[in-house]
Formats: C-alpha cells, structure tokens, sequence
C-alpha cells in the first residue's frame, strides 16, 4: 500500500512530465535558449573585437578633459573616460598619433593659461580691478610656462604679490613671488637652476628684486634659503673650478697614454691644489740717487742795535771807554758808519725732487698652489706560442718613460711640490653582464588582445557545440521517440501489450508466463513513450520488489 509521502510525490513527477510533455513549453524553452545562446554569441563578438585602451593623460583638470575629448573626436580617434577617476582613454594602437595630434594643438595645457585671458571678451561691466586681476593671472600663467620648459620641471605655479604703490617714497612697497615647482621622479634642481628661475621671475615683474622671490618644491622644501651667503656661492664655485681643472689635467694624461697602452688599460686621478686667496699690494719706491732741485728759499734780515745797552745802573749812564775796533780789508768798519751794532740772520730753504716708484699688484684668485697625480696601468697582455694570451708586468724603464709622459702633460714643477705616482697592477676583469630578462609574452599588449580573441571564439564554438547543438540534438531525438512511441501505441491491444516482440515493451509470452502476482505490471491503454516510462518508474518506486522479481524472470526466460 502505497504511502502519502510517496502518492505526493508521484503527483509532483506526473505534474512535472506533463509540464514537459506540453509541446508549447516545450517551444518556448527552446527559443528563449536558442536567444540567450544567440545574444550571448554576439556579446562575447562584440568583446573579442573591441580594442585594449591605454591611459592617454593623467592628471587633467576638466577643463583640459573637455578641450582633448572634442579634439579626438574632431581627428576621428575612438576615446573612453574610465568612470573612475576620469582619464581619457584611448586605444593602445592609436596612442602615439593621439599625443603627437594634441601636441599640434597645443594640448593640454597642464592648466596654465597665459595671455589667452587677454583674449577673452570682456564686458561693459568688466571693472578695473578685474581686468588687474586677468592681467596678473596672465603673467603668472606665461612664467609657469617658461618654467615648465625646464627638463627637471614637471609643472609649475607661480603667485605674484604686487601691492598698490603710494604716492610717498617712504611708504613705497615692492612686489614679492612664490614659485612652486613639481620634478620629475628622481630627478632635482642644482644650485645655479634655482638662481636662473629666480633672476628669470624677478626680470619679469617691474621693481622685483630677485632676494622677494621663494622657489618651493613638492615636498614642501625652501630651494633658495635667505641663509646662503655670498662665501657660500664662492665656495660652489670654487669647488666647480676645481673640479673642471681636474678634469682638464685627467683627459690630457688620458689623451697621451691611451694610443701606448690603451684606454681601457688606463686609470688616472688628479688632485689640484689650488690657493683662492685674493691678494692686492701697493709698494712705492724711493730713488736716494737721482734727486733734482725742485725750489729754494733764502731769507735774509739785517737789523742795527741801539748804542746804549747793559743792564741800567751807573755804569750804564757813563760811556764806554775808547776800544780798538779790527781793522777790516776795506779799511771800514763791522758796523755801519758812526760805529751802531748790526744784528744779522740769514735763513735758506731748498726743495728736491727725488724718483719715486708706485706699484699696484693684483695676485690672481686661483693660484695652483700643488698638483698630485695618481696612475695605474695595467699588465702586459702577450700571445704565447700556444695561442694563450698570457699577462706580464711592465718593466721598471717602461713605467719611467710613462712617468716621464705624465710629468709633460700636466706641466710638472718640483719647486711647486708637484709629484707623480706611475704604478703598475693587474687590473680586476668583471665577470660578464647577465643578458636583461626578455620581456614575458603575457606583458606584451598583443597578449591579451590576442587572449582575448582566442577566449571568444573558444566560447563561442562552446555555446555552439555545448548548447546549441545538444539542444537540436535532443529536439530531434524527441521527435523521433515520439514517433516510434506513436507508431507503437497504435500497434498495441485494448489490454495496453505491444504484439510483436520485446522492442517496444513486454512480450506476450512474457506476460503470459507472469502469475497472478504480476497481473498489476500490465500497463492499460494505449500510452507514449514517455507515459510508459513514467509508470514503470512509479511501479518501481511503488513496489520494489515485485519489479525485481519480474526481472529475474525476463532474464532467467531470455537465459533458456
């Protein structure tokens, strides 16, 4: 007897059979697969064809996204904004004509806008402050450009402060500027770059000086500190001076061996001292010996002294007794007539002109004060008779002619203190340089183009022989099972037996041959295929055991 659980079932699977049994349901299953195959087909076609896009620009304002979207479309160039980040994207095969296109035009413009500002209609009711204010951003905009210009300089922004001027000198204000610059990866500014952007900033702006102006990096560096002194530029510049004379002493030691021994034979250093002191003297020199006079002055006086002198008293009052004057060659007398004292003085003065030398030496700044030189050859290479390439050192009178050489190009001076150090050493092979990887074919941009196409015809011979054929397949072997399952029932009794043999069913002689027990396995009516097959698995479900029993006596009869 058979159990609810089990009659549920039987139900469901009868429902089930009938559902498929309908011919419309069927159809209609079959075309919406067939069009799910079908659209599928065309999408993974569309796919397969449709080209890998590259990144075009990076880092476009809108503005500039808008002006490269309509100049691709204008050269007919097929472009995509991922909807991510808003790069412009275009196909990898027609990258390169699409940048040297948007060079031509001057795009983009990493936006900074220059005079074109100036170009832009302005209203009636444009007023004065904003036309200053256009005026300045173009400024701005041709100095960050002529900045960018630079190799190192990926971008750059440049802000001006030009405060309004006064009438009165004392409350005059100068103009100052910031320059922020972004460098390439791994690449920096040198010393004399950042003054040139400087002086070029401080020369565009009237009454800038170029101590206003501050040049910033992208990591927030000052690259023109205040600090730097004037000592510090002269010692950059000292150092480069050095370095360039080095270098000058280094390739003509290079340039006078290299024909001897090879260049890749040679290495050679050179120190140079040098004595930047700046010396300025002034001598004068006196020649005692060659005098000349130049004026003379003579002066002379002459005065008559009183008669009457001596301290007062008695003996001042009286007169002086008779004296014997000298007698003289004129036969006068000292004094004048009448015997009055005279008091004489004479005086001279004399002026010469003695040879005087001045001298003003200026002693150069970069005086060579020392030079040291420093050489290192390498072995002799011979070939024996054996074909071997064997290494020998050089001979002692060998490295002294190669001294000798050096000493003569660099203009050697003992008393300087200059010396020369000529040896010779077996120079360190390295060993080869491994060949660079070859580049994996899966990172080649024809791999997945190629991937790609490959997938889809792959997917699409799947979708024909694993859907679309199956699925004919099975229509076809429907149809056919239908119509021998009709071509059977028609030949089947009133009793449900298909007279013939065991092709379509259970044999009459089977049947005949089942007991009592087996009267409930006879199938009434006439019935399709699948009917009758549905009925066979509900007897089995149903009674188990029956069913195996009929079985075992089909095989046990086929078995006589």
């Amino acid at each position: 007897m058979a159990t609810p659980t089990t009659e549920h079932t039987t139900n469901e699977l009868q429902v089930g059979h009938r559902l498929q049994d309908n011919p419309f349901i069927r159809q209609i299953a079959v075309m919406v697969g067939i069009a799910a195959s079908v659209a599928l087909g065309v999408a993974v076609v569309l796919w397969t064809q449709k080209p890998s896009y590259s990144p075009l620009f990076g880092n476009l304002s809108h503005k500039d996204a808008v002006e490269i979207a309509q100049a691709l479309q204008q050269a007919g160039i097929a472009y995509e904004i991922d909807q991510s980040n808003g790069i412009v994207m275009v196909p990898s095969s027609s990258l390169q004509e699409a940048r040297m296109n948007l060079a031509g035009q001057g795009l983009p413009q990493s936006g900074s806008t220059g005079f074109e500002l100036m170009q832009e209609d302005s209203g009636f009711s444009t007023s004065r402050l904003v036309e200053s204010a256009r005026y300045q951003r173009a400024i701005e905009g041709e100095l960050a450009r002529s900045i960018m210009t630079l190799a190192s300089v990926e971008s750059a922004r440049v802000h001006l402060a030009t405060p309004k001027q006064s009438v009165f000198i004392r409350k005059r204000k100068f103009p100052s500027a910031s320059v922020v610059v972004k460098l390439y990866s791994g690449r920096h500014l040198e010393k004399g770059q950042v003054e040139a952007i400087t002086h070029l900033v401080a020369s565009s702006v009237p009454e800038l000086e170029a101590s206003k102006v501050t040049v910033v990096d992208q990591k927030g560096r000052l690259l023109n500190s205040k600090e730097d002194s004037r000592e510090m530029g002269l010692t950059t510049s000292q150092f480069e001076y050095t370095r360039e004379l080095e270098s000058h002493y280094k390739q003509r030691i290079e340039d006078i061996l290299a024909p001897v021994i090879g260049r890749e034979n040679l290495r050679a250093e050179v120190t140079a001292d040098v004595d930047f002191t700046y010396v300025e003297q002034t001598q004068e020199y006196f020649n005692p010996d060659a005098t000349a006079l130049r004026s003379e002055q003579i002066n002379e006086q002459r005065s008559l002294l009183s008669e009457v002198q001596g301290v007062p008293g008695a003996l001042t009052n009286q007169p002086p007794a008779a004296a014997t004057a000298p007698q003289t060659a004129g036969g006068g007398g000292v004094g004048e007539p009448g015997g009055a004292p005279v008091n004489t003085s004479k005086r001279s003065t004399r002026n010469f002109e003695l040879d005087k030398t001045i001298s003003h030496t200026r002693l150069p700044s970069s005086r060579l004060r020392r030079l040291s030189v420093a050489v290192v050859v390498n072995d002799r290479f011979q070939t024996a008779e054996d074909g071997q390439v064997e290494a020998t050192e050089r001979s002692a009178e060998e490295i002294t002619r190669i001294a000798n050489l050096v000493r003569e190009a660099v203009g050697f001076d003992q008393q300087r203190g200059d010396r020369v150090q000529v040896i010779n050493e077996a120079f360190f092979i390295p060993e080869p340089p491994q060949p660079l990887p070859e580049i994996a074919m899966w990172e080649e941009a024809w791999f997945w183009d190629l991937v790609r196409q490959v997938g889809g015809v792959l997917l699409f011979l799947l979708l024909i022989f694993g859907v679309l054929k199956p699925t004919m397949t099975r229509l076809i072997r429907q149809a056919a099972e239908a119509r021998r399952a009709s071509e059977m029932a028609a030949a089947a009794g009133p009793s449900g037996v298909i007279a013939g043999g065991a092709e379509g069913g259970v044999g009459a002689a089977q049947m005949g041959a089942m007991g009592a027990d087996d009267a409930s396995l006879h199938l009434p009516g006439p019935r399709t295929y699948e009917k009758t097959l549905d009925a066979a698995r509900t007897m089995i479900e149903e009674d188990p055991k029956r069913v195996a029993q009929v079985v075992r006596k089909w095989i046990a009869e086929d078995g006589k």
